[in-house]
Formats: C-alpha cells, sequence, structure tokens
C-alpha cells in the first residue's frame, strides 16, 4: 500500500464514532478520528444517563463520553479535533480534507450524527439538562410524578409526549398551529390521553427557572396573550437536522438529508460506512448509535482486508 494512506478515518465522535474508533483498533486498522471542534455529540448537552449498559449509578452524559475517548486512545486511535471541510469519495482511496491538509483513507466511517432544532432562546441552552430535553426516551424517567409540556406538532412531538405520560402526571403540547401535523392514529392517541392537553396557536418565549426549569413563559400568536406555564420539564420536539452537508454530492441522502443505509451500515459508496443518527432517525439512542459504530467497523474491516489483499496481488 502506498505511504501515508491510512486504512481507516472515522468522522465523528459520539458513541458512534468512538465505538467505531475502538473497534478500529482491535482490528488493526490503526483509525484516525476527526472529532470536530464540538466533539462529544449530543450526548455532551446530557445531564444523567441511566440505559447506557454497564453503569449501576447514572452517570453523566459528558463523562460517558470522556470514557469512550479515553478507550479509544489507550488502545491506540488518534483522536484529531478538526471540522472535515469536505470529502471527496469518488476517488479510491478516499480524500478527507481538513485545515490541516488532506488525509487519504481506503476506508471511512461517517458518524457526524445530527443536531436537534432548537427554540433558539438563550433560556432553553442554559437549562439544557436542566429540565430541557430533546429526548423523551432518554429523560422521560426523571420526570415521575411532574408537569412538563412538549413543543411540536409532528409525529415525534406526539409520540414523546404519548411517552411522557408513563411518568409525568401532566403533559402539555405546544404547538403553534390550531392542529397537529401528526398522523390520524398519533392524533387519536394522544386527545384520548387524559393526561396530555393542547395549547394551540402558541410558542414558548421564554424558559423559566434558576438551577432547574420552573416554567415556560409562552405567547398566543393570534391574540397576543401572554401567560406561564408552571411546569418542571420543556421537551423540545421539533425534528432533527441531519449532519451531512460536507456529504451532498459524494453519498446517496434521503428527502430528509440522512445518508441512505443498505445491508446495515453500507453508503452508496463502497467502502463508505455510516453509523449513529446521521442514518437513525427512529431510534436516536447511544447504545443504537454505539451498535452502529460495532457493524460498520466489522464491514469496515472486511472491505479493509479484500482492499488490501488486492493491491498485494497487483
Amino acid at each position: 500500500m502506498e505511504s501515508g494512506i491510512r486504512k481507516l478515518v472515522v468522522i465523528g465522535s459520539g458513541p458512534a464514532g468512538l465505538t467505531a474508533a475502538i473497534y478500529g483498533c482491535r482490528a488493526d486498522l490503526e483509525p484516525v478520528v476527526y472529532m470536530g471542534t464540538k466533539y462529544g455529540g449530543q450526548l455532551m448537552l446530557t445531564s444523567e444517563v441511566e440505559n447506557f449498559p454497564g453503569f449501576p449509578d447514572p452517570i453523566l452524559g459528558p463523562d460517558l463520553i470522556m470514557k469512550m475517548k479515553s478507550q479509544a486512545e489507550r488502545l491506540g486511535a488518534e483522536l484529531v479535533q478538526e471540522d472535515v471541510k469536505s470529502v471527496n469519495f469518488g476517488l479510491h482511496p478516499f480524500e478527507i480534507r481538513t485545515d490541516s491538509g488532506v488525509v487519504r483513507a481506503l476506508s471511512v466511517v461517517i458518524a457526524t450524527g445530527a443536531i436537534p432544532r432548537r427554540l433558539n432562546l438563550k433560556s432553553e441552552m442554559r437549562l439544557m439538562g436542566k429540565g430541557v430535553s430533546n429526548c423523551a426516551v432518554c429523560d422521560g424517567f426523571f420526570f415521575k410524578g411532574k408537569n412538563v409540556a412538549v413543543v411540536g406538532g409532528g409525529d415525534t412531538a406526539i409520540e414523546e409526549a404519548t411517552f411522557l405520560t408513563k411518568f409525568a402526571n401532566s403533559v402539555q403540547i405546544i404547538h403553534r398551529r390550531d392542529d397537529l401535523r401528526a398522523s390520524a392514529a398519533l392524533k387519536r392517541e394522544a386527545r384520548s390521553n387524559p393526561k396530555i392537553s393542547f395549547v394551540w396557536d402558541t410558542v414558548v418565549t421564554e424558559v423559566l427557572g434558576g438551577k432547574r426549569v420552573e416554567g415556560v413563559k409562552v405567547k398566543n400568536l393570534k391574540t397576543g396573550e401572554e401567560k406561564v406555564l408552571q411546569v418542571e420539564g420543556l421537551f423540545v420536539a421539533i425534528g432533527y437536522d441531519p449532519s451531512t452537508e460536507i456529504f451532498k454530492g459524494q453519498v446517496e441522502l434521503d428527502e430528509k438529508g440522512y445518508v441512505t443505509v443498505r445491508n446495515g451500515s453500507e453508503s452508496s459508496v463502497p467502502g463508505v460506512f455510516v453509523a449513529g443518527d446521521v442514518h437513525d432517525f427512529r431510534y436516536r439512542q447511544a447504545i443504537t448509535a454505539a451498535a452502529d459504530g460495532c457493524k460498520a467497523l466489522l464491514d469496515a474491516e472486511k472491505f479493509v482486508k479484500q482492499r488490501l489483499e488486492a493491491l498485494a496481488v497487483s
């Protein structure tokens, strides 16, 4: 193999990317991981994680990422805190460009994740992980017996609200329109649930509280009326944007911008594999992202082995 060509490049440093790096080290692929200047993914904005196997006590999201990072480093992964600016998957070895230059690689794992859409409020970000959440499945357990609100009107928002009724005392769905965009079945389920109520034609203007959420200030878009809802949790469920800008025109994306996947982890380009929320808009869990990282690396290992054998023959 030509000198200077890496066997494996991983783009992304959440559970998917770091698991891929760990497995890459054990497969002797000597991975280089482009973590990004803001590394760690959504877990860096998560407070306590109780549902990741192997931790009998809750662990903070950033602490979980740091443990994965330390494990990857101990095994020999090269972790680079830089953003990838562009890729060229039309050539092989592939080209990955950062501000430091161009790296060529036999295989790539895309694990850049997805970014939750925000309300763009300073108070929202200040209280993120302190009563503000983007994931009911992740955090619903912490709101047993409490009153919470969900922002949104699509399938995700209604699914999150319905899930939260398992724990919360009440769930108010705040929607900027006067009807839900969710499917008919989900609408019926939500409207028949005695714990769910609706706040129509309304937006959140401020999240209230010091150390934790104590309420939300809302405004009716039709009447201009403002009021405070007394809630202890706010779940923002207005969608996600996959981090795939640099992959447009390089791999196949679906209509929402997620990387399309076949055979478990393969992108439309042989040798480019996919893991985590950059393709998975259904589950979006740390454990499923980590599992994706494992699958992507097992497939990448086979691909690299075949390429190296072919180069040896030629």
